[in-house]
């Protein structure tokens, strides 16, 4: 699927950088709201160039590892002046510890950058089952524009002026996810999950506020509610990821027969070089790079949490 145009006259022109099954299913969201689609990818036959050339919306959802690379890649190609980028990618660079809609808004500054982001399981949203989700930008303008876009009877869009929050409530609740998953996998039961998916949002509003995020964005759509999605779920990837850590295999093992790109396994890791930096307390996620670095069995690694030093819950 390379090249997808509608017949309605005043849509919009929409490139989708990535086919996995996040761009496609947004891909076919936007198609029927009746907008003309191009979808690119690496392995595909449609050029870059030919993908951007003429667009109005340039929609990222490659995964992080590429996203650096195909933004400069456009930097060199003649884009209009009025492109709204979007990025629907969840990660964090390694390099940089930036999120993509740091990358996408430093390379065209002059641009507009929305994220988009929320409780969104590419495998139900092709399915066609209803679920929601967030746009955010510091430009209002394009937010909205993306609502439209993007809303339908299937698919509920709201807009949000916070998109570090957005980003980060996304991004950062795939490591809660991974814990998730070895919680079932060890078969903790729903008092241990509960305990854990709430300490796991406070540390992901402990680090994202001091990154610059507003705390009531993480309990919303695109923090608690992609964090509820993901931690049960077995259609996510990190979830999946750490069930089966639990379950005795491998990270190789796992990660070579997963379907897409766990973007948590990353994440986690360049999260924690951020919070060691500036000495922020995550002990879930210390525990969850341990066991992926196979340092700690998950058994051990439960032990450890339960006998941290007793605290005030706030």
């Amino acid at each position: 699927m390379s090249n997808i145009k509608s017949q309605q006259p005043k849509s919009q022109s929409i490139t989708i950088l990535g086919a996995g099954a996040w761009g496609n299913a947004l891909a076919a969201i936007a198609l029927a709201n009746n907008h003309n689609v191009r979808i690119w990818s690496r392995r595909g036959s449609l050029t870059l160039a030919n993908a951007v050339e003429n667009a109005d919306i340039i929609l990222s959802a490659v995964s992080m590892s590429g996203v650096s690379q195909v933004a400069r890649q456009i930097q060199s190609l003649p884009i209009s002046s009025q492109v709204i980028f979007v990025t629907a990618t969840k990660g964090l660079d390694p390099e940089t510890t930036r999120t993509p809609a740091q990358i996408w808004q430093e390379m065209f500054p002059s641009h507009p950058v929305v994220v988009l982001s929320g409780p969104n399981l590419s495998k139900e949203i092709q399915q066609q089952l209803p679920a929601a989700t967030v746009v955010a930008s510091y430009s209002p303008t394009a937010a909205e524009s993306i609502q439209q876009v993007f809303s339908s009877p299937r698919f509920r869009v709201y807009t949000n002026l916070d998109p570090l929050g957005v980003e980060l409530g996304g991004t950062l609740k795939n490591v809660i996810a991974i814990a998730a998953g070895v919680c079932d996998g060890l078969e903790l039961g729903t008092n241990a999950k509960a305990a854990l998916v709430t300490r796991g949002l406070a540390e992901m509003v402990r680090i994202g506020v001091f990154w610059g995020a507003k705390p009531e964005t993480f309990y919303g759509l695109s923090g608690l509610g992609d964090l509820l999605a993901t931690c049960n779920s077995p259609l996510s990837r990190n979830y999946q990821v750490g069930y089966q850590l639990a379950q005795g295999k491998t990270l190789t093992e796992i990660l070579t027969h997963l379907p897409g790109t766990a973007e948590g396994v990353n994440t986690c890791r360049v999260l924690l070089q951020r919070a060691h930096q500036y000495h922020i307390s995550m002990p879930i996620a210390e525990q969850v790079q341990r066991i992926l670095e196979g340092e700690i069995t998950p058994t051990d690694a439960l032990t450890e949490l339960m006998l941290r030093d007793a605290k005030p819950e706030q």
